[in-house]
């Protein structure tokens, strides 16, 4: 699947709740089926700057594709990068830089979120495009 039919797919998915704490269960639930980050990738170098939790983000380049790995001691933030890890993972590097973002107004996250989770929610987007810049400059 491409980016943006993922992101439309998640736009669906959040369309069929009808307020904001079915949907803050559902981002809970997609943040305990995130599968694990190995430890050793739980190091400084890969924790996101900005976030009010510990998050920790790593990305490998399989073939000409980026595979992510992440988690987080909070457990909304962990469905928040679910989220993304779904978006990107697996994904060409080139694709994640030119990528749309405004699937996460569509489905209302911004503006739903505090004020740093919504700075982290930044944070967690910019790290995902600089592990992209970086990978696609090797190519």
């Amino acid at each position: 699947m491409t980016i943006h039919e993922i992101q439309e797919e998640i736009v669906d998915e959040f369309a069929m709740f009808d307020d904001w704490m079915q949907r803050y269960e559902y981002i809970i639930d997609l943040g305990k089926n995130l599968p694990l980050i190995k430890e050793e990738f739980k190091t400084d170098e890969n924790t996101i700057k900005g976030c009010q939790s510990k998050v920790w983000l790593n990305g490998e380049q399989l073939e000409d594709k980026i595979v992510f790995t992440a988690d987080s001691d909070a457990i909304l933030t962990k469905g928040i990068i679910a989220i993304l890890i779904r978006t990107f993972s697996n994904q060409n590097p080139a694709d994640i830089l030119t990528a749309n973002m405004d699937f996460i107004d569509k489905i209302g996250l911004k503006e739903h979120l505090s004020p740093t989770r919504a700075n982290g929610l930044v944070s967690m987007i910019k790290q995902i495009k600089m592990y992209a810049l970086a990978f696609n400059s090797q190519n």
